[in-house]
């Protein structure tokens, strides 16, 4: 199971643009997408925030996309 493919073809972007927003090359996100890299914390927490759902539906830990609670101190940068 994709999530990372399954959620960028939903939001209708390619790997280039999903690259882009998160501060890495296509080359490196398409590793993550075909499962030959593993994603790094940090990539996996932008990934998360941007899609507006949770580490877990994105690892397949879960089916429920719906995010956890958010902590409202903590304030995401994206590079």
């Amino acid at each position: 199971m994709n999530r990372l493919r399954d959620l960028r073809e939903d939001h209708d972007l390619l790997q280039k643009d999903v690259a882009k927003i998160i501060g890495i090359s296509q080359r490196g996100y398409s590793h993550y997408e075909t499962e030959e890299n593993n994603i790094p914390n940090e990539v996996l927490k932008k990934l998360a925030m941007f899609y507006n759902t949770s580490t877990d539906y994105i690892l397949g830990l879960t089916n429920e996309k719906k995010p956890y609670p958010r902590n409202n101190n903590k304030t995401v940068v994206f590079s």
